[in-house]
């Protein structure tokens, strides 16, 4: 006599939820959260909710340093990111790569910083340094990239 037992799938065996993308305020562009991923080679272990909301929260904190600069591009008559004046980049325009850069820098560095695991052996704690470094760096590129698009200087330098 034989048997046979249906198993569910393995989770391994199953596709990753879809990553849907986040609509942003019609200026500046929609965020896909698959190229996020990419761009700022974030694991699957991430759940697409928790990149989800370290983009939005990214495009919060960007928004906050772009305010004026994208109400003075609408009163310009641009509607869009995409058609302020800028050069193109592999078909692209270079304050889009920016924003896009700021958004997946920023989110990436929230994840490093809000997802650390608390139980950190001896290698743990070294790791742990290195990642506030990283988290650093990321945020001053993030930064970078905003400042590129307003056209500012990278470095302010006060003489005491």
């Amino acid at each position: 006599m034989s048997s046979f037992v249906a198993l569910p799938p393995s989770a391994a065996s199953e596709p990753p939820p879809a990553e849907t993308v986040v609509v942003n305020d019609g200026f500046f562009p929609d965020i896909d959260p698959a190229r996020v991923r990419d761009d700022a080679r974030i694991s699957t272990s991430i759940t697409p909710a928790r990149l989800r909301a370290a983009i939005i929260g990214a495009i919060m904190r960007v928004e906050i340093d772009l305010r004026a600069f994208a109400i003075d591009a609408i009163a310009e008559g641009h509607d869009k990111l995409a058609n302020v004046p800028a050069p193109d980049l592999d078909g692209e325009s270079v304050q889009v790569i920016r924003y896009r850069r700021a958004i997946a820098l920023f989110a990436k560095a929230e994840l490093i910083e809000r997802h650390r695991d608390f139980d950190l052996t001896a290698a743990g704690v070294n790791q742990s340094d290195e990642l506030e470094q990283s988290i650093g760096d990321l945020r001053r590129d993030a930064q970078h990239a905003i400042r590129d698009m307003l056209g500012r200087t990278r470095t302010t330098v006060d003489l005491i």
